[in-house]
């Protein structure tokens, strides 16, 4: 990865991922309505939504929880420049862990009962997918003999043919990212949470919003994680990868409308037992067939 390249990938990740991720959003609530029988919003009512938010007075209980939600933003937005840039993926999966500790910080500081238990539940979610998305870059190494997402180009066949299980546990812990049922235990984006909004509860106006954008480039960032498995010949199979892509977010639709959200027990479990037997079976996979490195 070099400087222009880097430069090139934040500047297009910077405009590109809100409208992406907007447009995946506002796909997302029509889908959903329709499957639950309703007409549903306008596709631009999340855009209509942030515009309105970021209208609205500057009110929040403590004058800090501004800052470290933007931060959580950058991180979030430097991330998404490093991976699509062909950076080292291991900086991209801390970058994108440092925003998530930054929102959960974002919420303590309110000192909100809802919103602390809000953060709570948030830390269990990262607890949950962290390991997957760790190992998931380990395995990247193994199979590419790099960290760096650009070394897909250099394998001749599709990552997933190398790593068909981590592609599976990915699909699994992306429930989660994704904040879909039976997952969405922090906060959710549909009307069904107990907690008012969890983790946002005391946040509103341009803070909310900011959380939205985040969300919108997070998306993006993670249906990128998906499509790498299928980028071994840019760039003609970036198209195979991006309708993968957005196969995959419909499946995470029809998961959401499908499951009622469990308790944090099980999803910690489940996610723990998910990570380890892909991880264990690909292991011995990648050693019976390329001598544990390709």
């Amino acid at each position: 990865m070099t400087l222009l390249s880097f430069g090139v990938a934040l500047l297009a990740f910077v405009v590109l991922g809100p409208v992406l991720g907007c447009f995946l959003t506002g796909a997302d609530r029509i889908i959903t309505a329709r499957m639950q029988g309703r007409v549903g919003p306008p596709f631009l009512q999340p855009y209509y939504d942030v515009q309105k938010l970021l209208a609205k007075e500057r009110r929040s209980l403590n004058s800090f929880q501004g800052y470290y939600l933007i931060l959580a933003l950058v991180m979030t937005v430097l991330s998404g420049a490093f991976f699509f840039a062909g950076g080292n993926i291991l900086l991209v999966v801390f970058l994108i862990s440092l925003s998530s500790l930054l929102f959960v910080i974002a919420a303590y500081s309110t000192r909100s009962p809802y919103a602390e238990i809000g953060a709570g539940r948030e830390i269990i979610q990262v607890l949950a997918y962290e390991p997957m998305i760790i190992l998931l870059g380990v395995f990247f190494y193994l199979a590419t003999g790099s960290f760096d997402t650009s070394a897909v180009a250099t394998l001749g066949l599709p990552l997933v043919a190398l790593l068909p299980l981590i592609f599976v546990g990915l699909l699994f812990i992306l429930t989660i990212k994704l904040r879909k049922s039976p997952f969405d235990l922090s906060f959710s984006h549909h009307a069904h949470q107990e907690l008012v909004k969890g983790i946002t509860t005391e946040m509103s106006g341009h803070n909310l919003a900011v959380v939205e954008i985040t969300h919108w480039y997070e998306s993006v960032l993670f249906l990128g994680y998906v499509g790498l498995f299928f980028v071994w010949a840019p760039p003609l199979t970036l198209v195979l990868a991006v309708v993968v892509g957005l196969a995959v977010y419909f499946l995470e639709i029809v998961i959401d409308n499908s499951f009622a959200r469990v308790k944090w027990q099980y999803m910690l479990s489940w996610s723990w037992i998910v990570t380890l037997v892909c991880c264990a079976l690909s292991m011995v996979l990648l050693f019976a067939l390329y001598g544990f490195v390709v």
